[in-house]
């Protein structure tokens, strides 16, 4: 085996290169820990909650499917169950009667953009109009400023949820995706939902017939299960008692 001397001079040069290597190492790891969560938690999409306990959030996007919404405030109502829908605001404009119902059956009230657009394609200025817009509708309708966002086919990066958090606007996203838009059987529904269950869990639903037909059936499954269904204020309220925190894990859209 060879042994290779290297010169003193050379040792000092690799000995001091190491060191700054390390230094600079820590100190990136030290802002990190000091200014990475503030940047990130600015601002960022909730994929879940955070409580720790077995509390999930049913939400209900809502661009179209007036028919259904009556019956899902019903079930709803007789499970004495609070969700949260998501709601644009063309869709206000047309059924402000059923906006006012979703308060009054003490709901959250969520702003789903003003006209359902990929917001990917919008300039920043448009960006913020598409959320405005849809705020202005809504807060005309049920006389409370809306504080939740749902972009529109889960439509999400950091310019997203740095304007809408600028806005005054919490980013909502979800867990678990129903995907009940494409009209599946109702087992399939259920089956998307209740065997993944997880605590924190946001479900993403519309309002369709077989999401009509399927919730009761997913309501008694994770009531036995022990869940308790919560509005997402709720799950992500740093007020409760669990506390509250953001999910980073990736979506794709829907």
């Amino acid at each position: 085996m060879r042994v290779v001397i290297l010169p003193r001079r050379l040792i000092k040069v690799l000995a001091a290169s190491c060191i700054l290597v390390a230094v600079m190492g820590l100190g990136y790891m030290l802002y990190q820990g000091q200014n990475g969560p503030r940047v990130s938690e600015a601002g960022s999409p909730h994929y879940q909650g955070s409580t720790n306990q077995k509390m999930v959030s049913l939400t209900f996007n809502v661009d179209w499917g007036e028919e259904y919404l009556p019956q899902l405030l019903e079930i709803l109502k007789e499970e004495d169950i609070k969700a949260t829908f998501f709601v644009t605001g063309k869709f206000a404009e047309r059924q402000p009667d059923l906006v006012k119902a979703i308060v009054k059956g003490g709901h959250d009230l969520g702003n789903h953009g003003h006209g359902h657009r990929h917001l990917k394609n919008l300039s920043n200025q448009e960006l913020a109009q598409e959320i405005t817009g849809g705020e202005k509708v809504l807060q005309g309708v049920s006389g409370q400023k809306p504080k939740l966002f749902a972009p529109a086919y889960g439509e999400v990066d950091e310019r997203i949820s740095r304007i809408a958090s600028e806005l005054g606007y919490e980013v909502i996203m979800w867990s678990l995706d129903t995907i009940d838009w494409q009209n599946p059987d109702v087992a399939t529904i259920v089956k998307r939902v209740v065997p993944r269950i997880h605590n924190d869990a946001i479900i993403l639903m519309h309002p369709t017939k077989p999401t009509v037909e399927a919730l009761p059936q997913i309501i008694k499954q994770l009531k036995e299960e022990g869940y308790r269904m919560v509005p997402v204020s709720a799950l992500i309220s740093t007020t409760t008692d669990a506390g509250s925190g953001k999910d980073t894990s990736k979506n794709k859209s829907s």
